[in-house]
């Protein structure tokens, strides 16, 4: 054997093309709003579940034993429906902003020509099928909840509405399906299951007001990285309206107004939340917000991109710590 051969790297294995398309379709269903998506759907469930427990600490066996019980297939059926119809709702607008994506985001599976078209529209209609069905087949609020958000994001994304055309009732459609149809729906959904009171208590308001305000942050900074291609294809946003640095800010006081106002409905105690841990872990949560906003180069397009799903995980943190607020309660 020649001594070329002997040091000739091994040729690499070709990832599979399973592997690909499954990484695909990760990347068309937007991740972040599947994680948005999954946390809400679980986390209204513990609060439906300590609402209904009052009397007992956090984590306690009987509040296992209704997770494991009566609110498991309640719990999966909201879990599979909605992540369903938030693949659905993205897709679609995927489908129809294939030109402005290879601008915006040419990693996306159809700007980038991983997925065709026909497989793009394969997938949302097979998972908004899907949703409808399995909501409907679960429960009439989680079937309501699913039917409404999924018409608004067919009216969002798609010809001859296009409400993403206009700059307030595309804003209108995200902190309208997040903020308040997924919050009211799901928990009425976990109380119907529950057998529980269908009236809407305080702690559920005070996160659904928190999440509506906090999603309307998210709806206006998502277009500060998307100006080149919304200037380009005539899509009027915020940002193009009213410059970067002033949406920029305009959404960091947006989210501090949440914090501090959740803050002061724990310290007036307008909702049986856990007081220290409310305050203490919202203004740990405002001084981080700030301080990395500090570094934020608004000519940097990576910069702006980061920082957005900075924002994203504060909106994920939320629905980890106020289900634990409710049960220290």
């Amino acid at each position: 054997m020649s001594q070329s051969s002997q040091n000739s790297p091994l040729p690499l294995k070709p990832v599979p093309s399973s592997f690909n398309w499954l990484y695909a379709f990760w990347k068309f269903s937007r991740p972040h709003t599947i994680i948005g998506t999954s946390l809400s759907v679980w986390s209204l469930c513990l609060i439906a579940i300590a609402i209904s427990n009052r009397t007992v600490s956090l984590f306690p066996t009987d509040v296992i034993n209704r997770v494991s019980t009566s609110s498991l297939l309640p719990l999966l059926g909201a879990w599979i429906s909605c992540l369903c119809g938030n693949v659905y709702i993205v897709g679609l607008n995927q489908l129809e902003d294939v030109e402005i994506d290879k601008i915006n985001k040419p990693h996306l599976p159809l700007a980038s020509g991983e997925f065709s078209r026909q497989t793009g529209q394969l997938i949302v209609a097979s998972t908004g099928i899907l949703a409808l069905v399995v909501a409907w087949l679960t429960g009439p609020f989680l079937f309501g909840m699913v039917a409404i958000s999924l018409a608004i994001g067919t009216a969002y994304s798609l010809p001859p509405i296009r409400l993403k055309q206009f700059p307030f009732w595309a804003a209108l459609c995200i902190f309208s399906v997040r903020g308040t149809i997924v919050n009211l729906g799901l928990y009425l959904h976990y109380s119907w299951a529950l057998q529980q009171s269908q009236s809407i208590p305080a702690v559920v308001w005070v996160l659904t007001l928190f999440i509506l305000v906090f999603t309307f942050a998210i709806a206006i900074f998502k277009d500060i990285p998307d100006m080149e291609g919304d200037r380009l294809y005539n899509i009027s946003t915020f940002t193009i309206e009213l410059g970067a640095p002033s949406v920029f800010n305009l959404a960091l006081w947006v989210i501090t107004v949440c914090y501090l106002g959740i803050i002061l409905v724990a310290v007036l105690h307008l909702a049986s939340v856990n007081t220290i841990f409310v305050v203490i872990s919202h203004l740990i949560l405002l001084a981080w917000m700030w301080l990395q906003s500090f570094g934020v180069d608004l000519q940097d397009k990576s910069a702006i991109a980061q920082f957005y799903q900075f924002i994203w995980k504060l909106f994920f943190i939320e629905y980890l710590i106020f289900p634990i607020a409710c049960l220290l309660a």
